[in-house]
């Protein structure tokens, strides 16, 4: 046989086997078929969270801590540093909007004139008083003095002479002794009245006092060496120039511990449960797209909080940094792939080549030129695999679409 007949024959056999494979394979109508290999290698589960940067270790950057003692409630923040400035000890950060201290200096400035008018006069009137009071003294005791006299001279005069200047006397001493006691009662009454005047005085100047003080600390300078990180208001929104503070929140920027820092990210309900304290983590940033770092879990919530906007409960986690970066900043978005589990030397296969028919899992398995309904035993999944403790062998080759007309196909089940 020549070598030409030969290669004839091999042709047209390669046609027919062609032509009967595209006959019975079921992807002779057409369809696209996408089929995978089973793998053995290492199995990881990893649950995929988008977080926040923060400092485990920061000091508050506050406003004066004594509003409510001056009642006054809402302060804006009139001037503030730009988020990220590097501040040391002393530099100033930023100032409070002074209108409303200044207000209060002003009513008690007007009140200290007032109340030292008052102490003037009341200082005024009780020299006056206790002047004239002094005066009446020495007037009685003039008179008592011109009485003696007289009756020294009047021995000669007839006794009831005599006893009419005893009698006169005795009258102007009784007078004076009694004017002396009521010196004495009005000046102790007028140095009562000069301690309430006065005391009111001290108050005010105290108080006014106070409010310059307060007024200085509306400058705020930073308590410590940082970068200045803005603080949070109630809805997660971080202050600004506009912003308020009050008596009982009067942080303004925090001054975070760059070589202290975590992740704070949240989890679903559905992956909480796979998350514990200990896990490592993986951790990338948004900003930096080549920078990775390890971290790992150090806190699980276990009360779900409500997410902004919707129903959906999520937890929170928190996850340290192991490693230092100068390049990592609070504020920046993390991306966090939490390890939950690995194993080793297992076989796994896509999630879409796992099909379900009467409580019974299978896969579609490529048998030479034909497609077994294979039943498998299922292992742990991640969000791509599951592993197979049963019904296949490594580099079994399987659909991940279902292949058309086997529907009714009988299912090879385990042993």
């Amino acid at each position: 046989m020549t070598k030409k007949k030969i290669a004839i024959i091999i042709a047209i056999a390669a046609i027919v086997i062609y032509a009967g494979y595209s006959y019975l394979s079921p992807v002779s109508d057409g369809n696209i078929y996408l089929t995978s290999k089973v793998v053995k290698g290492n199995f990881r589960s990893e649950v995929v969270t988008s977080g926040e940067a923060q400092s485990t270790s920061l000091k508050k950057i506050t406003g004066p801590e004594n509003l409510r003692k001056f009642r006054l409630r809402e302060i804006k923040i009139q001037d503030l540093v730009p988020e990220g400035t590097v501040v040391k000890k002393g530099d100033y950060v930023g100032k409070l909007d002074p209108s409303g201290v200044n207000e209060l200096i002003l009513d008690a400035r007007l009140n200290l004139e007032a109340e030292e008018s008052k102490y003037t006069q009341q200082q005024l009137d009780t020299t006056l008083s206790l002047k004239q009071e002094r005066n009446s003294l020495k007037d009685l005791r003039f008179n008592m003095e011109e009485t003696k006299i007289e009756l020294k001279q009047s021995i000669y005069e007839p006794p009831a002479t005599i006893k009419k200047l005893e009698n006169q006397l005795e009258k102007l001493n009784r007078d004076f002794r009694e004017k002396k006691e009521n010196y004495k009662i009005k000046k102790r009454q007028a140095n009562a009245k000069m301690i309430i005047v006065g005391t009111r005085v001290s108050k005010i100047k105290k108080e006014l006092g106070n409010l310059l003080d307060l007024l200085n600390s509306f400058t705020i300078y930073s308590s410590g060496n940082g970068m200045i990180t803005y603080e949070r208001e109630w809805n997660g929104t971080k202050k600004k120039v506009g912003s308020s503070i009050s008596p009982w929140q009067t942080s303004i920027a925090t001054l975070p511990d760059l070589t202290k820092m975590e992740s704070k990210t949240y989890a679903n309900e559905v992956d909480i449960r796979k998350i514990k304290k200990g896990l490592s983590v993986k951790i990338g940033f948004d900003a930096f797209p080549d920078l990775e770092l390890d971290g790992i879990v150090t806190d699980v919530a276990n009360v779900g909080e409500n997410k902004r906007g919707s129903d959906i409960k999520v937890f929170q986690v928190l996850i340290q940094l192991k490693e230092y970066n100068n390049s990592v900043r609070p504020g920046m978005t993390t991306s966090n792939r939490i390890l939950t589990f690995e194993k080793k030397g297992v076989l796994s296969v896509p999630l879409e080549a796992i099909f379900t028919q009467d409580s019974i899992t299978y896969v579609y398995k490529k048998n030479g030129f034909s497609i077994d309904k294979k039943e498998v035993k299922l292992g742990d999944t991640n969000n791509d695999a599951v592993i197979i403790e049963k019904g296949l062998i490594e580099a079994d080759e399987i659909y991940l679409n279902k292949p058309d007309g086997l529907e009714k196909a009988k299912i090879s089940t385990l042993n």
